[in-house]
């Protein structure tokens, strides 16, 4: 059987690093066996929608790369792929349950407000992998309505009597499955709650739609976060009461902060459009995420997503949770930051020089700072020099590592005007040779020579590129300009 995998979110309006984690599992999975991803979007909670979420949803699997097979906006053979457009689909088989004594219809009071406390959100249903344990528990305490007529409960549903329809869980036994991450699991039935599958107003609860269309969307591989594993054992009993194929399920242990707490877009943490404007690299943020709980055969950790594709293996997914850390995203970032292609790079830098450069090569300037780029956002800062030396004081100059001082930089920056002044060949390899000549010729270091102009042009003790490379960009004239400049803090 072919593989198909989904991703199913809510349009919240918010890609949360979980929900990009599951995408990106669900689309190597496809890949890397030859199958195909399915995006369905579950809009069935109606409280939790957000207007022009879907477009974030689209906006972000694009960003990312993730190229799915399936969905809204490309169609299929297993369409409508949004759940609101599916509302007939979970009544019809709600009501087909319901013949097969896998549910019941329930009329009890404060229906509704049931019907949303059952509602499952995300991280809201979270037990223990393991499953509970054997030993004493609390009594379950059934709905009355589960143990009216057939009959009865017909005739009042005919008549128009509010309801919903709830699960019918069996009374005893235990239900079993397999995780290819968690292993084997067993939950005793006892313990299950006859949860609501299709609430008063026809919409389905999350627990039944997802069963239900997953099955009729041919689904072979569920992945999804481990906060499901303890609804899990209810969905199989859905797919048993149908007489359904249970698909292989793929858990995935949860992603916390590098304290140990749970990462939360209830606590503000950074969804995947935040790291974005914070200047990180869609491919290097996916290149993290997919550490967080997959580790390859051969321990590397730069990824492009074909690389990805290639080495991803489900039984290498770990159980334990793992951290996700801003440290390791910075350096991941810089690696993908320096492999791009000068052009691709100098686009993506473009909306980062400010008018003050516009006098300047600034394709020069994306070749000079790319290599130390940790971030895009770091390139104001690093580029700020250009368009006026960073303020700074005449001690500056003093540096005992290349033995320059206040007097030998403002001799060096004096001698060196002059020789620059005829220089007719305004480049870093013209430039640079003439500069290590002269040094040698007077006696001098080649750092001793090269400090003191290296300040002088921009005022910082550390820059991109040496003294001739930025002498380049900022032409001959601006050149002679900073270091007559210097020469007058020098006191000359």
């Amino acid at each position: 059987m072919a593989v198909r995998t989904r991703f199913a979110p809510s349009p919240t309006g918010y890609m949360h690093i979980g929900n990009l984690r599951t995408a990106l599992y669900a689309y190597l999975i496809a890949r890397h066996y030859g199958g195909r991803l399915v995006l369905r979007i579950e809009d069935t909670d109606r409280r939790r929608n957000v207007e022009d979420a879907v477009q974030v949803i689209y906006d972000s699997l694009r960003l990312a790369g993730l190229d799915y097979d399936e969905g809204p906006d490309k169609g299929g053979d297993y369409g409508p792929y949004v759940q609101s457009e599916r509302k007939p689909l979970y009544r019809q088989h709600a009501e087909r349950l319901v013949a097969l004594g896998g549910a019941y219809r329930c009329f009890c009071s404060k229906v509704e407000a049931e019907a949303s406390r059952e509602t499952i959100e995300e991280g809201e249903d979270a037990s223990e992998p393991d499953g509970p344990a054997a030993g004493d528990a609390p009594a379950k305490i059934y709905d009355p309505c589960r143990f009216l007529p057939r009959e009865e409960t017909d005739r009042r549903a005919a008549a128009g009597e509010p309801h919903v329809i709830r699960q019918r869980i069996p009374e005893t036994g235990v239900t079993r499955f397999e995780d290819h991450v968690y292993g084997s699991i067993t939950w005793r039935n006892d313990l299950l709650d006859d949860q609501v599958l299709l609430k008063s107003d026809g919409y389905p609860t999350y627990n039944f739609a997802n069963v239900v269309d997953d099955h009729l969307m041919g689904i072979t591989h569920v992945v999804r976060g481990v906060e499901y594993l303890s609804s899990t054992p209810k969905y199989n009993l859905l797919y048993h009461s149908f007489g359904w194929p249970v698909p292989d399920y793929v858990h995935l242990p949860h992603i916390v902060k590098e304290g140990g707490k749970k990462l939360s877009k209830r606590a503000g943490d950074a969804s995947f459009q935040d790291l974005v404007a914070r200047g990180y690299l869609p491919q290097a943020i996916v290149n993290a995420i997919a550490l967080l709980g997959w580790h390859p055969a051969d321990d590397r950790e730069f990824f492009t997503l074909a690389g990805l594709v290639e080495a991803f293996d489900i039984d290498r997914i770990n159980k334990s949770s793992a951290a996700f850390s801003i440290s390791k995203l910075d350096w991941l970032n810089g690696e993908h930051v320096r492999v791009l292609p000068l052009a691709e790079f100098h686009a993506l830098a473009q909306p980062y020089y400010g008018p003050e450069l516009a006098a300047f090569d600034t394709l020069a300037i994306s070749r000079l700072i790319q290599p130390r780029v940790v971030r895009l956002t770091d390139i104001p800062e690093l580029v700020a020099f250009f368009g006026a030396p960073m303020p700074h004081e005449a001690d500056l100059y003093v540096h005992e590592k290349s033995r320059s001082t206040l007097d030998g930089s403002a001799n060096i920056l004096s001698h060196l005007m002059e020789l620059l002044a005829g220089e007719a060949e305004w480049t870093h390899e013209a430039l640079a040779p003439k500069l290590v000549d002269w040094a040698k010729a007077n006696g001098f270091k080649t750092g001793t020579v090269m400090w003191p102009v290296r300040i002088a042009l921009s005022g910082l003790l550390s820059t991109p590129g040496g003294a001739t490379e930025i002498a380049q960009i900022l032409g001959k004239e601006e050149t002679l300009r900073r270091m007559e400049v210097a020469l007058a803090k020098l006191g000359r």
